[in-house]
């Protein structure tokens, strides 16, 4: 494995270097999958490898990997996940690759502003729904926002995690059907009435439905998301090549053009 991961390094080498015929093992957090499918089609077409792709919640990927499942390259909606392969000498050092931050994906009919979304999570009336913590970072982001409505309004933390429905991103979570985005899906199937949700995912889930709403977060209650990557020990230098492509100007740009931030 390359000792380090630097942006850009692979710009001239992946176009002049043609490769031989290779597979790279690619595992991915599931709010990657449409940026990944991109990055990874755009590697193959630069090297002439193959990428296979794996995408789930990040934490039950960690697992699958620990559990000696063949893997090359980790791409995590945090930094916890990826971090635990490298402290067990599983994996090389870790390296932030994009960000994203949280947003609620709400039916049509809900009256809900930045300003009240608070109010709207709390009502009684409400039917809120989150990912998997533990599972699935974007549950353990989504918790960390009912830590911050604490601050705001006494005992709401409690009552937020208490009325949580984790519809999404855990081992026994109800699979869309192929083709739907999966809290579209959960919103079509009238499971929630607001979901706590990567703001990237609420627009691949509003491409989806167009009638769904996509509300912000007030600063008080934002939530950001660093994602980061690692490449598995005894991985081939394809793994390597790949991680540095996602990190270049590129897998960059094709990283944006989904709604994620820059890593730099």
């Amino acid at each position: 494995m390359k000792s380090t991961l630097t942006a850009g390094i692979l710009a001239v080498a992946v176009i002049t270097q043609p490769a031989l015929a290779q597979e790279v093992r690619l595992h991915a957090a599931g709010s990657l999958k449409a940026a990944m499918t991109d990055i990874a089609n755009a590697f193959e077409a630069a090297t002439g490898a193959t990428v296979t792709r794996s995408f789930g919640p990040s934490g039950l990927l960690r697992e699958r990997i620990e559990g000696g499942e063949p893997a090359e390259v980790f791409a995590s909606a945090n930094m916890r996940h990826p971090q635990t392969l490298a402290d067990a000498g599983l994996s090389g050092p870790v390296t932030m690759f994009a960000r994203n931050s949280l947003c609620g994906l709400a039916q049509e009919g809900v009256d809900v502003t930045p300003d009240t979304i608070l109010d709207v999570m709390l009502s009684d009336d409400i039917r809120l729904g989150t990912s998997t913590p533990k599972a699935d970072p974007s549950g353990d982001y989504a918790w960390e926002l009912f830590e911050k409505a604490g601050a705001i309004r006494q005992g709401s933390t409690d009552t937020l995690k208490s009325k949580a429905l984790q519809l999404t991103g855990g081992p026994d979570s109800a699979q869309p059907p192929e083709g739907r985005n999966p809290y579209a899906w959960v919103m079509s199937e009238d499971r929630a009435d607001l979901f706590v949700t990567y703001c990237t995912n609420a627009v691949l889930a509003r491409r989806d439905t167009p009638a769904l709403q996509i509300v912000q977060f007030p600063d008080a209650l934002a939530v950001g998301a660093n994602y980061g990557l690692t490449v598995l020990e005894e991985a081939p230098d394809l793994a390597t090549d790949l991680a540095e492509f996602i990190l270049a100007a590129e897998g960059q740009q094709i990283l944006v053009s989904y709604g994620f931030s820059p890593a730099q």
